[in-house]
């Protein structure tokens, strides 16, 4: 008879075993994982840097950064946050380091340096850690949980942590649901925008540190940096407006308008006093070479400059109001036409999952299957690119661990 089975061992099976171990010294605590290894998403998160969490430390502000889950996440974030987060890695030998844009990553800048601490921890603490052990069948057997393996080998548990991660994969999704469970559908929601497009053709790995995206028909819209690559559009400000627009977007099959300002927050006025300010410094200047006011990759305006219409040759004395106009339009809002999706790597997070209004949130419990509890992506709660995810993994296991521990004291 164990104390806890930890079915998934990702980030939110492992933190919620070792939260339940920590809380319950002596406990017997195991690990399953259907793979042949554990904590892969970890292993090449943020690059194979693994984006701990974001640097942000008002819980209500915090919140604001998750399309699913935002309400529900206030209280546990008084509970288990940032500054948690950070305290719980640093105090067992991992320092994190905060980058401009907020996200924190291990000094190392090496994801196996959270891995070995996490792996390190569950060992002290005694947590048995089963690889290839899917679990096929749960069910609730004399006020105590029955876990059939696809071995046919047979546990036994006092409770169970439910943390397969998204339910993209089915696992979660299979076992509670039997269980009577309702799950919102999962759906992709960090994912780059698929384009054919001349403007960005053969343009691979060149970005733009800050625009605005927004798609047409929807009130949505995001900025950060944005990466061109051989699908089409990526980067922070595209996986934002996935991620929030995931419902919507998949409804219309991934097929929409994207509409992109390239020069950020300035207006189209701003926009044409700067080519009229390098029409009058710089008259004999091919336009081709680009406006000194906006700064933007030289191959990109190249192909900017091209879509208005504007020849390779043309000087800025040359120009005419039309061409002028129309490159006005194309760096304060280029169209593109999004044909399908391409899952991000380092991130794929999925949308959807255990319905919240059945999982009492101060304690990560099943309301409808006592001694079942989740954590991680496969409630119905996802965030933002930029670390957020973890940081949702991390707080919902610490509670299910502590929790599932109080019970088995009391």
């Amino acid at each position: 008879m164990f104390d806890l089975l930890v079915i998934g061992g990702g980030a939110a099976g492992f933190f919620g075993a070792i939260s339940f171990a920590e809380r319950a010294p002596g406990s017997r605590v195991a690990i399953l994982e259907k793979s042949s290894q554990v904590l892969g998403k970890v292993k090449i998160s943020g690059g194979g840097r693994c984006n701990v969490t974001h640097a942000c430390f008002q819980p209500r502000e915090l919140t604001a950064h998750y399309p699913r889950g935002e309400r529900v996440l206030i209280g546990p974030f008084h509970y288990f946050s940032t500054t948690e987060t950070i305290e719980w890695f640093e105090s067992r030998g991992v320092a994190l380091k905060t980058e401009a844009d907020g996200r924190m990553f291990p000094v190392t800048d090496d994801s196996q340096t959270v891995m070995d601490c996490l792996t390190a921890s569950a060992a002290d603490l005694g947590i048995e850690t089963r690889l290839r052990a899917e679990v096929r069948e749960l069910q609730r057997v004399d006020e105590s949980w029955q876990l059939t393996l696809e071995s046919g080998e047979t546990l036994r548990s006092r409770s169970v942590l439910l943390a397969t991660g998204g339910t993209r994969n089915g696992a979660g999704e299979r076992l509670a649901g039997t269980l009577g469970h309702q799950l919102i559908p999962a759906i992709p929601s960090l994912f780059t925008f698929k384009i054919q497009d001349p403007r960005i053709e053969d343009l691979a790995g060149v970005s733009v540190e800050n625009v605005i995206a927004s798609v047409d028909g929807m009130k949505l819209r995001t900025s950060g940096p944005c990466l061109i690559t051989h699908w089409g559009l990526s980067g922070p400000a595209i996986l934002r407006l996935s991620a929030w627009g995931a419902r919507e977007l998949s409804e219309r099959e991934f097929r929409f308008t994207v509409r992109i300002q390239w020069c950020g927050e300035e207006s189209r006025d701003s926009v044409e006093e700067k080519l009229q300010a390098q029409r009058d410094s710089g008259p004999k200047r091919r336009v081709s070479s680009g406006c000194d006011g906006i700064a933007l990759p030289s191959r990109l305006w190249k192909r900017l400059v091209e879509a208005a219409g504007i020849g390779e040759e043309t000087i800025w004395t040359s120009l005419t109001k039309r061409e002028r106009n129309t490159l006005v339009e194309q760096l304060t809002g280029s169209c593109f036409e999004v044909l399908g999706k391409s899952m991000n790597k380092d991130e794929f997070v999925t949308a959807g999952g255990v319905d919240l209004r059945e999982v009492h949130t101060k304690t990560m419990q099943s309301r409808i299957c006592p001694g079942l509890y989740f954590a991680g992506e496969v409630l119905n709660i996802d965030g933002i690119t930029g670390g957020f995810n973890f940081q949702a993994a991390w707080t919902t296991s610490r509670i299910a661990g502590e929790s599932a521990a109080d019970q088995f004291a009391g």
